[in-house]
Formats: structure tokens, sequence, C-alpha cells
């Protein structure tokens, strides 16, 4: 059966196939398969370099050749290897053989067996996994996130001085502006962000239980540490773990996807922060001709790419949270369950990727409704009780909180008209008064820094 948009099992392959497929690229079983040509190739490389008397007819000729094995790897070459792997049952084995037989092709057969050479194949899988991985974060997590960020800030700078009506508890609150709620989102997330740069990408190399005891058998006055550690810094740029099981620890691999998991908690709050502020009206939603909102309620436009992102993002958490758990624990000097599991790596990036792209475009639909936004600060006067009671406070006014918490609680309505016979009263000098005169729901918002 062909895969189409409506034969797939997940939406990632099906109805959002279209904004992820460039993840593909990344995480696909034929890039998994490229980059692990992609090992091998840079390894037996890496042998030549050293150099080993047996591989001393290679040139830089054949080092460019053995490369664009790598650089024009198409789908037809993963097929070929998957049918091998039908064979072997193997899939880092059926890598191997693919490559001998293009050794064979490439006149270098009498070189082949230093394919692989000493290796187990998660010496493979520990460094064409994270080196993947490494990629799609720098080509498309990071880049998209920080277009969230740079649109953030744009709109919290065009909003910063736009007066709204804070709400602790749900209740009407010390007003604050529009721009700065947005803001409170870019510095959360510039800060996770730094965090999940900070995660290196680490690699396992060291033969079947981690001391590369073949390698050492074979050419025992050869520093075969200091070479693991050369060749996946220099070659793969990645960071050897110095002391392993037969696989790698994955506790760095934990922290990454954790770091996601608090950038996507964070983009929850914002969508849920910015989809009750369309229940309240503070923002409209542009609407583009043919779209319906309900098949049955002809007037509505619901704010549904905050929901696709929340609901995008709680999934991705979800397999986030299951991935750093479990990669970290396995039995004695390795068990299976790690292979099964980072398979999925690329599914919570890809739903990562869905929301992100959902929360934008929701952004590029909203418009500020101030007329609602200004009606809700003019209706609720009483949130200037804090300032008037500080100042007072100020002034040694006696019991300042208790004679307001009286005001405003036993006012069934606290109005303009409301405070302002209320400061008239009181028994202070006219400067403070003419000071509390020019408090209002509009103008005491205090400052922030962008």
């Amino acid at each position: 059966m062909e895969l189409t948009v409506l034969n797939a099992i997940s939406p990632v392959d099906g109805r959002y196939r279209k904004q992820v497929e460039g993840l593909a690229y990344f995480f696909s079983e034929a890039a998994l398969i490229n980059y692990r040509v992609f090992v091998e190739v840079e390894y037996f490389i890496a042998l030549c370099e050293i150099p080993l008397p047996q591989l001393s007819g290679i040139t830089k000729t054949d080092f460019n050749n053995l490369r664009d094995l790598c650089r024009d790897f198409t789908f037809t070459d993963a097929a070929e290897v998957k049918e091998i792997e039908s064979i072997t049952n193997h899939d880092v084995k059926a890598v191997e053989y693919y490559l001998k037989k293009k050794f064979d092709k490439m006149g270098l057969g009498r070189y082949k067996e230093f394919l692989h050479f000493g290796l187990t194949s998660q010496d493979i899988n520990n460094t064409a996994g994270p080196y993947a991985l490494r990629l799609a974060i720098d080509d498309v997590m990071l880049p998209i996130l920080e277009d969230l960020v740079k649109k953030l800030t744009q709109k919290a700078k065009t909003w910063k001085n736009i007066p709204m009506l804070a709400r602790t508890h749900g209740q009407p609150a010390t007003p604050t502006t529009v721009g700065k709620e947005l803001y409170v989102f870019v510095e959360r997330l510039k800060q996770q962000m730094k965090q999940l740069k900070a995660v290196p990408f680490t690699a396992k190399f060291g033969g079947a239980t981690g001391n590369l005891n073949a390698h050492y058998a074979a050419f025992p006055d050869i520093d075969w540490i200091s070479f693991a550690d050369h060749f996946t810094r220099e070659h793969l740029k990645l960071e050897r773990q110095k002391v392993t099981t037969q696989i790698e620890h994955y506790d760095n691999l934990a922290a990454l996807f954790d770091a996601f998991k608090r950038i996507n908690t964070i983009l929850i709050d914002l969508s849920r922060d910015i989809w009750t502020y369309v229940s309240m009206d503070y923002f409209k939603q542009k609407i583009k001709a043919g779209e319906i909102g309900s098949s049955a309620m002809p007037h509505k436009v619901n704010p549904i790419d905050f929901e696709n992102a929340e609901g995008n993002l709680g999934i991705a958490n979800a397999i986030f949270e299951h991935l750093s758990a479990k990669l970290p624990i396995s039995r004695l000097q390795r068990d299976l369950t790690d292979s099964t599991v980072t398979r999925n790596i690329g599914v919570p990036v890809a739903h990562t990727v869905i929301a992100i792209k959902s929360i934008l475009k929701g952004f590029g639909k909203l418009v500020l409704n101030e007329d609602k936004i200004e009606g809700d600060l003019e209706n609720n006067w009483a949130v200037i009780a804090e300032a008037i009671q500080t100042i007072l406070r100020r002034e040694g006014y006696p019991k300042p909180y208790e004679t307001l918490k009286e005001l405003t609680r036993t006012n069934s309505k606290v109005t303009a008209e409301t405070i302002a016979g209320f400061i008239e009263k009181l028994n202070v000098s006219e400067k403070v008064k003419k000071e509390l005169r020019a408090l209002s729901p509009h103008n005491y918002v205090g400052h922030f820094v962008m």
C-alpha cells in the first residue's frame, strides 16, 4: 500500500506531513541508514589516517569517492540496504555488507574487512543518532524557536504600552501591559533555549562493551582511546563518553529531551493564555474567506491554532518524558529496549515543530481589541486600591490597608467617582490628594525592561 495522507497511521506522516517533511532528512529510516553509512565511511577513513600499514594503498581520491557514497545517497541505496537487512535481520550489519559491495565495485575489495573493524552496532547507532539529532536541532528546531521568539518580541514591543487588566486567581488585579505579558514568555524561552544549547551532544564509541577490546587485541601498540576521542570529535563533531557499557549513557540525551519538555511547557502556557485572551475578547482574529469555525454556529471564529499547538505539545512532551525516563536505564551492559525507543525521537520533534508553526500562524491572525481592554480597566477601579494604600503607608496614615479593604469590599461597584469621593475625605495634604487623583487603572502599570 502506498503511503498517503489518507492511509497514514500517524498524523505526522499523514495530515501534517507537509509541515514536517523536512525532518525526514534527519529521522526517517532512509536518513538513519545514510548517517550509519556516513559513520562507517568516516571511521574507515580515520583508520587510514592512523595510518595502518594494511590500509597504505588508500588515496585521498579514494576518500573523496567514499564520501560521495554518503553525499549521493538515495532512496534506491536505502532500499538496497533494506533488502540486505531482510536476509541478515540486522540493520547495522546490512550497512556493512552494503558498503563491502561498494568497495568491491570501487576496486577497494582488499580493504573491506576494515569496514566496521572492531566495532559493535551501537558504535554506529550511538554516533549516527546524535549526529543526526544535532543537525536537526541546528537546522530546524533552533531556527523555528528563534523565529517564534522574534515574533513574540515584535508583538511585545508593539503592545508594550497598551495597559491591560491583570488577573490573578482569575480575578481583577493590578494592571499590567499587553506587551509585558507577552515578553514574559520571551524571557522564559530565551533562558530555556540557553540551557538547551548548553547540553553537549555525546556519543559512545568503544567496541562491544566499551573497552575497545578488539582494537587492542589486533593492534596493542596503538593508543585506541586517543584515536576514538579524536575520531568522534574531529570527524563527527561529537563528544565521546569515556567509560561506557555497550551503549551510551543517554544521560545527556535525556537532559536534551527534558530541556525540550520545559520549552514545550512554556509554549503550552502561552497557548492557553492567548486562548483565554481570545475568549475574553481582548484579541479578535482575522477572518479568512471560506473558513468555517463551527459546523453549526456560523458566527464562530475559533482559536484553533493555539488549541492545535496545545494538543501537539502535549503529545510531544508525553514522548519526550518517556524517552528521558527510559533511555538512561539498561540491564547490565545492554538490552535492546533503547533500539526501538530511539527510532521515535523524530516523533516528538515533529509534534513540537507542528505546534510552533501553529502558534506562529495563530499570532498572525490576532488583532488587538483595545476597546474591550480599556473597557475592562474602566470597569475595575478597585484595582488601584493597592496604589492608594501604599502611598498612604508612605505618609504614615493609620491602617491604610484596612481602610481600602473596607472601601473596596463593601461597595458592590467601585467606580472612578467612588475613588474620587474617598480621596476627598482622606486626612492628608492637598499634595498627596493630587497624587492620588492622578491614579487610574489606565496608568497604574509600573515598568519593565525589555
